[in-house]
């Protein structure tokens, strides 16, 4: 696997002077706009960009990503056997919590075998349960917590051991859910993390205040072993869903950062704002079917569904922020082993027909034809469906455009309906919806990171799309035989490398879209402001988490 896949590069915005030693810290906070309030920001259990924001800011792994690279974090070194299934790291010296304690290796045993807890239901355990030795038996429980491949040898010595060779787990080891929580603050019950009184971190910030609804405060951790460097009295987040209040809120001077843009404020940013920045994210924006409900269990209406819009117009009227029309699910920034794009792309680069998708146009008579097949001819008979999406005034416009392009290109009725973010998780998480807003950015740079989330074992593959019964989803009885040939390719790709990984991750992608079990309309772009009168040194991962442990409020 290409070195871009164990290198991750780091979308740095490191803004106006150089941060320099001589300065004093300033005692103003930070002031960000997190947007919806999290659900969770226990580092076990989020599945959300919002709550994976906090917890990058408040805890901190074995591996980060930084500008020169993917560097160590609170492993202060590693070894890998010869035959790649046993990594063993040392812990730093200095590494303590919050409240002064020391990290240890237990700590990091116990958080990673709380994940892979059936009784935990933790919606992100399928990023960790088939790479450890024993995980999975466990979780679907079959086997001994005891057998988990991490164990802690001594305070500052963790001993992981893996099913197979995985040429990106140090990557992996960045992401959220395999950061540490501590076991006594857990114990303290649901919600731990939203009390300053038991939220103890180890990353950078410590929480300080929380206030449902409206906002959080994160204060410089005094304990962080790097807090010389952190310039940062605290951070400030609001909880701010309006994208029009929160841009108002910034060109007022009252918040610093934020990466949620009116889509009618755009084309006047981009011509008159320089702090305005729009690139490609890794990530891709879809609707999802309900594959166990009628009518989206008939493949040929979801197909019908999928065929029935057109994704440039939508991207070029409505979203307006530089999105890539979709015909896959992998975005083209993510690529293979030998470098090129995982989507063919012209020679301007850009997407082309995939799949049976075009998307730079509807494709209404194919989309005619299959719905007729469906049993609904001119769309005569179909039931009106609900499409839920969460607030969000890019949500809500996208949401009112597929509205009327199926109306007018398939002659059905669909309703809208919003829901606050917290209520939308759970309704597609327990399948209770038909057809749904979905999106997914990945969390390290391999096909990978998107592909996995539609296994049988995801608690996140909102499709109900699986073969056989989980433990992670005790409510999806209704079984899908396709889904096991895709489990199968997504097993091949774990344990593969090069031209033999790359057809595993090929194949799979191919018998989701097969399947149509989503709709995928477009691929991410960040979107983001950054005041650089007043903040430099705010950093953004290629994954797309707010960094703001390098950041500085100019005096």
């Amino acid at each position: 696997m290409k070195k871009i896949l164990t290198i991750i590069m780091v979308l740095a915005m490191i803004l106006a002077l150089p941060a320099g030693c001589e300065k004093k810290m300033s005692t103003e906070y930070l002031v960000w706009n997190i947007g919806a309030d999290p659900k969770t920001f226990d580092p076990g259990l989020n599945n959300a960009n919002d709550g994976g924001h906090i917890i990058q800011n408040l805890f901190e792994g074995l591996m980060q990503e930084t500008k020169k690279g993917l560097q160590t974090a609170q492993a202060k070194s590693y070894n890998i056997s010869d035959d790649g299934l046993v990594y063993t790291f040392k812990l730093r010296d200095d590494i303590k919590w919050s409240d002064g304690k020391p990290v240890t290796a237990k700590d990091f045993e116990y958080s990673w075998k709380r994940v892979c807890d059936p009784a935990t239901a933790s919606e992100y355990s399928f990023i960790m349960t088939p790479y450890l030795k024993g995980a999975e038996d466990f979780l679907n429980g079959k086997g001994s917590i005891d057998d988990i491949g991490v164990k802690a040898i001594d305070d500052k010595t963790l001993e992981v051991t893996l099913n197979f060779p995985c040429s990106y787990f140090l990557n992996l080891l960045t992401f959220y859910t395999y950061m540490p929580v501590r076991e006594d603050a857990v114990a303290n019950g649901e919600g731990w993390e939203k009390n300053p009184a038991t939220c103890i971190s180890n990353g950078p910030f410590v929480l300080e205040e929380y206030q449902i609804g409206s906002h959080l405060k994160m204060k410089k951790n005094e304990n962080y072993y790097d807090a010389k460097n952190v310039r940062l009295a605290g951070i400030r987040g609001e909880m701010v869903v309006e994208e029009t209040t929160s841009l108002n809120a910034y060109k007022a001077g009252d918040i610093q950062v934020i990466d949620k843009i009116p889509p009618d404020e755009i084309p006047n940013l981009l011509a008159s704002d320089p702090n305005f920045i729009t690139k490609p994210q890794v990530g891709t924006y879809y609707a999802v079917f309900n594959c166990d409900v009628e009518p989206t269990n008939d493949l040929r209406v979801r197909k019908a569904l999928t065929l029935a819009i057109d994704r440039k117009k939508l991207c070029e009227q409505v979203t307006k922020g530089g999105e890539i029309p979709a015909a896959g699910f992998i975005p083209p920034n993510l690529s293979y082993s030998d470098g090129t794009s995982c989507r063919t792309l012209d020679k301007e680069g850009n997407t082309t027909i995939e799949f049976g998708i075009d998307p730079n146009k509807a494709q209404v008579e194919e989309a005619k034809k299959l719905l007729s097949d469906a049993g609904y001819p001119d769309g005569k008979g179909f039931p009106t469906l609900t499409y839920i999406y969460n607030e969000g005034e890019r949500h809500q416009k996208v949401a009112e455009a597929l509205q009327e392009m199926w109306k007018t290109n398939l002659n059905i009725n669909i309703e809208l309906q919003v829901e606050e973010w917290a209520i939308f998780d759970g309704t597609r998480k327990t399948g209770n919806f038909t057809l749904a807003r979905g999106g997914w950015l990945g969390d390290y740079a391999a096909p990978m990171t998107m592909l996995d989330l539609f296994t049988s074992y995801s608690g996140n593959n909102d499709s109900q799309w699986r073969w056989n019964e989980q433990s992670i989803a005790p409510h999806d009885k209704t079984l899908n035989p396709e889904n096991k040939e895709f489990d199968e390719a997504i097993k091949k790709a774990m344990i593969s490398k090069g031209k033999e990984q790359d057809e595993a991750y090929k194949k799979a992608e191919q018998i989701m879209m097969d399947q149509q079990i989503i709709m995928p309309i477009f691929n991410y772009t960040f979107l983001l402001l950054v005041d650089s009168a007043k903040v430099e040194g705010v950093e953004m991962t290629l994954m797309g988490q707010w960094v703001f442990k390098n950041a500085e409020m100019i005096q």
